[in-house]
């Protein structure tokens, strides 16, 4: 039978043979090292790059990640908000409809266009109801709003105080939507008890639809 043949290694030498190629280093020239220092410089510089490259990317990271926690706490305020007005929606609904309810009252107090004339005689008829004197009943210009208009009335009449008064609250329990504003009263003359009451009345009428499409078409153009 072939003997085996045996290895030896001599650790010294090799041992040896490496310290060798670390002695004498020229620090300001890593070219010219041998192999096996210049194999671990390599090496050490990878590593370092390596490690400042996941030192940035996990900064990236963490970045990240607090806008994605905060973009949660955003979600779930968001999702309790609505969870809350899920709740509450049928109770939402029912105030909706007793707000349309209101506005569809308030509309019924505004004249249209063709009940004009007959408010403003309600409102001459309501001073002449209580003895007054008119001086001055002109309507202005009529001040056109988004959903309504506004015409304002020039008053100036002449009575006693008590039956302007009563003439003033005649005219804020009319059917329509009538206010009386700038109010000024004086006396009229020598006698103590006639007073001159200088006011503008105020009353509104809804738009009728060709009214709102105009105004509509209107602020497109200004736009």
């Amino acid at each position: 039978m072939a003997k085996k043949k045996s290895l030896d290694i001599d650790f010294s030498a090799l041992q040896e043979k490496i310290q060798r190629q670390f002695r004498n280093l020229d620090p300001n020239d890593p070219s010219v090292w041998p192999s096996l220092p210049k194999a671990l410089l390599y090496l050490v510089v990878a590593l370092a790059v390596a490690a400042v490259l996941w030192f940035v990317m996990l900064k990236d990271y963490e970045d990240e990640l607090e806008q994605e926690r905060n973009t949660e706490v955003t979600l779930r305020q968001d999702y309790q908000q609505k969870l809350v007005k899920a709740a509450s929606l049928d109770a939402l609904k029912k105030q909706r409809e007793q707000v349309a309810q209101y506005v569809t009252q308030l509309e019924k107090q505004l004249p249209s266009k063709a009940e004009m004339a007959a408010l403003l005689s309600d409102i001459n008829q309501a001073g002449l109801g209580r003895s007054l004197q008119f001086e001055v009943f002109r309507p202005g210009a009529i001040v056109t709003k988004e959903y309504y208009a506004e015409l304002p009335i020039t008053l100036k009449v002449t009575g006693r105080y008590h039956d302007i008064g009563a003439f003033a609250s005649d005219v804020a329990f009319l059917s329509r939507i009538v206010t009386l504003n700038n109010l000024s009263i004086a006396p009229a003359g020598k006698e103590a008890d006639i007073l001159t009451m200088d006011a503008t009345a105020r009353t509104f009428r809804y738009l009728d639809a060709d009214e709102i499409q105009a105004q509509r078409a209107a602020a497109k153009g200004k736009k």
